[in-house]
């Protein structure tokens, strides 16, 4: 027999329920608290592998500091107001329909009213410090700020109060607000459920407790108003009203007087509401109030917009002249180009042949290797094997060969992946760990075929190289993978196929770099951080063993110092034996005085960011002030991370330096052949040029006007891109040696002539960061990049070369199109690039085959540049460039009517034999038999040589195939 009490199954029910979701709950907190755990401590040990746990540790106590600060704040002043208006709610509600409905809530909030506002107070105190804990950055940088030693010309202060101190003004000034009116609506609410306001009733709406405690917090709103329209004086000199930013002629003779009669309006309506306190009735306060907001409306609205639509604007240059001044010289200044020279160059070429052919003597060092084109030559030979790969735009370096310093093209080879096949965890993570390898070819020289002179190549390093690797492996890197286990007892990683009977050479990770994963706990915490079960279950991590991530070297620099904004081009150089990668950070603001704002990312944009993945794009913020203040290097071995200081006179990189104390090295400790590689950075390069299309200007009519403005002019190869600027060696007119600079053109604003030629020293030493731009003629026009390019294609002689080049389906790239200051003139120098049509299963790559260069109205092609010069300045000469509207019509005619001559039999063999030597030439391609290209690459410059012969002797115009496929341009860069 069963007895069953009543309601026992109900009640055992119940109570597990109650014991399983206490439970669970408690499950759920501790994961989430271990998940936290496990990313904090995971980061710290990352930072510690580095050497820089102090960056992390002060952002971390910065972040909670604030975190807690600003969440308490919130809680306990919303709290305590919640509180004050509980304890003054009437003893005494009269009846009415609202009461009898709020007593509902009333009822129902009482038994938990220290609960839901328990809750609630911690949901506003965790979004408040949550809000303000990212905000870290303005706080340090306040509490350690350094003077710039100038000051604005409106209100003589330094720079330092604008860049530091008025962030965290509106910072505090932003919490403090958020707690008075969170603190507002919470008395309001709580008045209102107890009874303390009401909107139905007879006699007054609200209790005199309630009412004095709303005018207290009210008239705070206005105090805090008031203090508000005080700073937002300063704010005027980053206004957009005028025709620049900062304070303009409105600014300052309108809404300046506006904003201090409104502060002081703004106090004494402050102190009529809370001098309600004593006084009853809302008359005065109410008055007061209103007289704000009409003098909110009138004063700091309408009044300035009257005095810029009938004074400013009938008048603008004479009334707005000073206030453009000012712009001018302090985003001259904030951008560092204030000292740019602007001097005229170009108007009289030389003309003399025996001074010509001087300058060419004297022209030295001009690359003609592209870096963003033959990445895929550096990828067909010296990639060795499948899981290796070079970047799609290469970097462009100096080095010491003998006794000269020669411009070189560098890139590294780094790990892909596990070959296909061979795919395994271990595989992957503990056996392919990393590259191999610095490749470099010299930049202004080929070998045989068009190829690059290799420096260093292959694998291992050879040691008849020009340039000594001691330590080729890249464990860090821009494509290292996600994570890899190395090091540890008998652990084998590949570190280069070779020719022994295991087909590879093995390594052991030795270097300082990586954090210990040989201990259970560090295996539990990394397998949760990766969700791969196999770092905590795998026997293959032996002791010893150290995992590596986060290892790409711009993202290494930025959380070692995550105030710095860092350049979008890392690129490797070989320094005492060891790789290195070096780095530009650059100190930026949005805040300085008088200074035009830009988009970062807009304005370092080109053809390769925009089309080449290894060139990182900047963020779209805003800034208006920008210095490179550290150079900083990663070791591809060992990950070490060291900042340098760069600029020294930088105040906002010295407020960082105090923040995160012995992070910077001094820039005396900088090895003096570390510092022989440092180069003007790209970016920053970019920020300055879009800057002087405007500002080298610096007359304020001249400025008003914008007649002479200038544009970065458009890449030839890229429709709708900008052209990259390009590192090369030149001689600057009155220069007497050759120097590394980064170039860059400009056009007239909305027209494709040359504007100016723009350079910068980028050679450490007294000259480095020297800007100097040569500003040609207006009258007659010169022709820019995108004439120059058109005049290339459509010049006989050069039309004729390319469709030699171009038969049997094969495909021409037009390198960077370098100009360069030449005797009184601009040459113009652009390799071409020819490249097997095939697919991607041949995998073609481009070589050199031409060199088109131009001076003045002369144009000439040849295999070599030195050829090509001596065609433009030798008894023979060049073509003459036609006008540039021109050089169309007649010439296609004309290629049609060659077209139907009979070939002679001398040029018919020639023609069979350079296809025969080209379809030869891609065979030999495809088997990688470089033997075998460079005997098909003679004979097709032996066709071609009789095939010219012919044309110039008139026996028979050289042939215009049909079906030949049309130039393609590639996009070039400068590194």
């Amino acid at each position: 027999m069963t007895f069953r009490t009543p309601g026992f199954g109900r009640r055992l029910g119940t109570g597990r329920t109650r014991l399983v979701l206490p439970v669970l709950v408690t499950l759920a907190v501790l994961l989430v608290v271990y998940l936290i755990f496990t990313s904090v401590y995971t980061d710290l040990l990352w930072y510690r592998s580095i050497h820089f746990s102090k960056v992390y540790t002060t952002q971390l106590w910065a972040r909670v500091l604030l975190f807690v600060g600003s969440g308490l704040l919130v809680a306990l002043v919303v709290g305590a107001n919640m509180v004050v208006a509980y304890r003054l709610r009437p003893p005494y509600r009269p009846l009415s329909v609202e009461q009898q409905g709020l007593e509902r809530y009333r009822t129902a909030v009482d038994p938990r009213r220290r609960l839901i506002t328990g809750g609630l107070l911690g949901l506003l105190g965790l979004l408040a410090g949550s809000s303000v804990a990212g905000q870290w950055p303005v706080v340090l940088a306040f509490l350690n700020r350094t003077s710039f030693g100038v000051k604005d010309p409106q209100f003589h202060r330094d720079v330092s109060f604008y860049v530091f101190t008025y962030p965290f003004v509106r910072l505090v000034l932003g919490v403090v607000f958020a707690t008075v009116i969170l603190s507002l609506l919470a008395a309001v609410a709580v008045h209102y459920l107890y009874g303390g306001l009401r909107l139905q009733g007879p006699g007054d709406k609200a209790s005199p407790p309630a009412r004095a405690h709303l005018s207290v917090l009210v008239g705070l709103f206005i105090l805090l108003k008031a203090v508000a329209y005080w700073f937002d004086r300063y704010g005027l000199v980053h206004s957009e009203r005028g025709v620049t930013t900062g304070a303009s002629f409105t600014d300052v003779n309108a809404l300046l007087p506006a904003k201090t009669i409104l502060a002081v309006i703004a106090l004494i309506c402050a102190a009529l509401f809370v001098g309600n306190i004593v006084r009853r009735g809302m008359m005065l306060p109410g008055v007061g109030f209103t007289l704000l907001v009409l003098s909110a409306i009138l004063v700091g609205g309408v009044y300035p917009l009257l005095i810029q639509q009938f004074q400013v604007r009938p008048d603008e240059l004479a009334k707005e002249r000073q206030y453009i001044q000012r712009n001018i010289e302090f985003t001259r200044k904030a951008y560092g180009v204030d000292k740019a020279q602007v001097v005229s160059y170009g108007g009289q070429a030389e003309s003399d042949p025996d001074k010509l052919k001087q300058a060419k003597d004297e022209l030295k060092g001009v690359r003609l290797l592209d870096p963003a084109v033959v990445g895929p030559t550096f990828q067909q030979l010296q990639r060795v094997r499948p899981f290796y790969r070079f970047p799609d735009s290469l970097d462009v370096d100096r080095y010491k060969i003998g006794d000269q310093t020669v411009a070189a093209v560098v890139a590294l080879r780094e790990l892909s992946s596990a070959p296909a096949g061979q795919r395994s965890w271990v595989n992957d993570r503990m056996v392919y760990t990393h590259g191999y390898g610095l490749v470099s070819a010299y930049g202004d020289r080929f070998a045989q075929g068009g190829m690059p002179e290799f420096l260093t190549k292959d694998m291992p390093v050879s040691s008849g190289s020009q340039i000594k690797v001691e330590r080729p492996e890249i464990y860090f890197g821009e494509y290292s993978p996600l994570y890899s286990v190395v090091g540890g007892r008998g652990q084998q990683e590949l570190n280069y196929p070779d020719n022994s009977q295991d087909g590879q050479a093995n390594t052991t990770y030795a270097g300082r770099g990586g954090v210990p994963i040989d201990s259970l706990f560090h295996k539990l915490l990394y397998a949760t951080k990766f969700q791969e079960k196999n770092l905590l279950l795998s026997g293959a991590i032996k002791d010893g063993a150290k995992i590596l991530y986060d290892r790409t070297p711009r993202e290494m620099v930025q959380r070692a110092a995550p105030w710095l904004t860092v350049d979008g081009d890392p690129y490797p150089a070989v320094v005492n034996g060891r790789i290195l990668w070096i780095l530009d950070g650059y100190t930026t603001s949005d805040n300085y005085p008088y200074s035009e704002r830009m988009s970062l990312g807009d304005a370092t944009r080109d053809t390769i960011t925009d089309t080449r993945s290894a060139v990182a794009r900047q963020a779209n913020d805003q800034v208006n002030y920008m210095r490179n203040s550290i150079k900083a290097t990663v070791d591809a071995y060992d990950g070490t991370v060291t900042l340098y200081q760069w600029d020294t006179q930088d105040p906002v990189a010295k407020t960082w330096m105090k923040v995160f104390k012995g992070t910077v090295k001094p820039r005396s400790s900088i090895p003096a052949e570390l510092e022989s590689h440092f180069r003007y950075p790209l970016d920053l390069f970019k920020v300055q040029r879009q800057v002087l299309a405007k500002y080298h200007v610096t007359d304020p009519a001249a400025f008003y006007n914008a007649e002479g403005f200038w544009e970065v002019p458009e890449d030839p190869g890229a429709k709708g891109r900008r052209q990259p600027p390009y590192y090369q060696s030149l001689r600057m007119p009155g220069g007497s040696t050759e120097e590394f600079a980064l170039t860059t053109v400009f056009n007239p604003r909305g027209t494709p002539n040359l504007a100016a030629f723009m350079s910068v020293n980028s050679e450490p030493g007294p000259d480095y960061g020297k800007i100097t731009i040569l500003q040609t003629p207006r009258t007659p026009p010169s022709q820019g990049p995108g004439q120059v390019q058109n005049s290339f294609e459509t010049d006989q002689q050069v039309k004729q070369a390319l469709t030699q080049l171009r038969l049997a389906n094969t495909r021409t790239i037009a390198g960077n199109l370098l100009t360069i200051p030449f005797a009184g003139g601009m040459l113009y120098v652009e390799p071409m690039y020819a490249m097997a049509a095939g697919g991607e299963e041949q995998q073609p790559y481009p070589l050199l085959q031409l060199v088109l260069v131009r001076y003045g109205d002369r144009i000439a092609s040849a295999n070599t540049l030195q050829e090509a010069l001596d065609k433009l300045f030798g008894d023979s000469g060049g073509s003459t460039a036609p006008p540039s509207d021109q050089g169309g019509g007649k010439q296609q005619d004309d290629a049609k009517q060659q077209g139907n001559v009979q070939l002679s039999a001398e040029v018919q063999r020639a023609i069979n034999e350079l296809r025969d030597a080209v379809a030869d030439f891609d065979k030999a391609q495809r088997e990688g038999d470089f033997a075998g290209m460079g005997e098909a690459y003679k004979r097709i410059q032996a066709a071609q040589r009789t095939l010219s012969q012919q044309a110039s002797a008139g026996s028979s115009p050289s042939p215009s195939p049909s079906g030949s496929p049309s130039a393609s341009a590639s996009p070039s860069a400068g590194g």
